[in-house]
């Protein structure tokens, strides 16, 4: 039997956990893979520690996570808080009647649901992904939550942030936490 993970330290070095990869999806691009923060049990529980360390005391009824990585980040937290996850999904995902929202992507739309009796009027959550670029999906998220279910989001917090994509246009309002922000391709 394995012994508990102790906290990890505040000053871990998450830059060199993050895995670079250059031209995927295509030219030009830079794509920060979080697959090997999963793989690094120190690199995951720094971040779980760190999310635990911001929003630990807020009054929070649930956590939203964004697919499918915003689950792998938001599930150790929601389990140590005893809160619950609402998963919010791409459209067609979820079985039971949905909340629905469209949103622009750079080429077409996208749509993402949550489950209507997920999400309580008033209820206070707060909303995670892994990766922050243009914050076009955590606005639609939000939007989704408030808007049409009527919760109110406290929150945001995603692991990497990309500030040079103008995300804080999008998500104008909302309290955003990163551990870690990139200002250039």
């Amino acid at each position: 039997m394995s012994e508990h993970r102790k906290p990890a330290s505040s000053s871990f070095d998450l830059d060199s956990a993050i895995r670079k990869i250059k031209d995927f999806p295509k030219p030009g691009i830079l794509f920060y893979d979080i697959t090997s923060i999963l793989m690094n049990p120190e690199a995951f529980g720094y971040c779980v520690d760190r999310m635990l360390e911001h929003y630990g005391n807020r009054d929070l009824a649930a956590v939203a996570a964004i697919e499918s990585r915003g689950f792998l980040f938001a599930a150790p937290f929601a389990y140590r808080l005893n809160l619950p996850i609402i998963l919010i999904r791409k459209k067609g995902k979820l079985p039971g009647v949905t909340y629905k929202r469209t949103f622009a992507l750079e080429y077409g739309e996208d749509v993402i649901e949550v489950h209507r009796d997920d999400v309580q009027r008033g209820m206070k959550i707060l909303l995670v992904d892994d990766l922050i670029a243009t914050g076009g999906t955590l606005k639609a998220a939000c939007e989704l939550l408030e808007k049409d279910a009527g919760a109110v989001v406290q929150g945001i917090f995603s692991v990497i942030g990309l500030p040079f994509l103008s995300f804080d246009k999008n998500l104008k309002g909302y309290e955003v936490k990163t551990l870690i922000d990139y200002d250039s391709e």
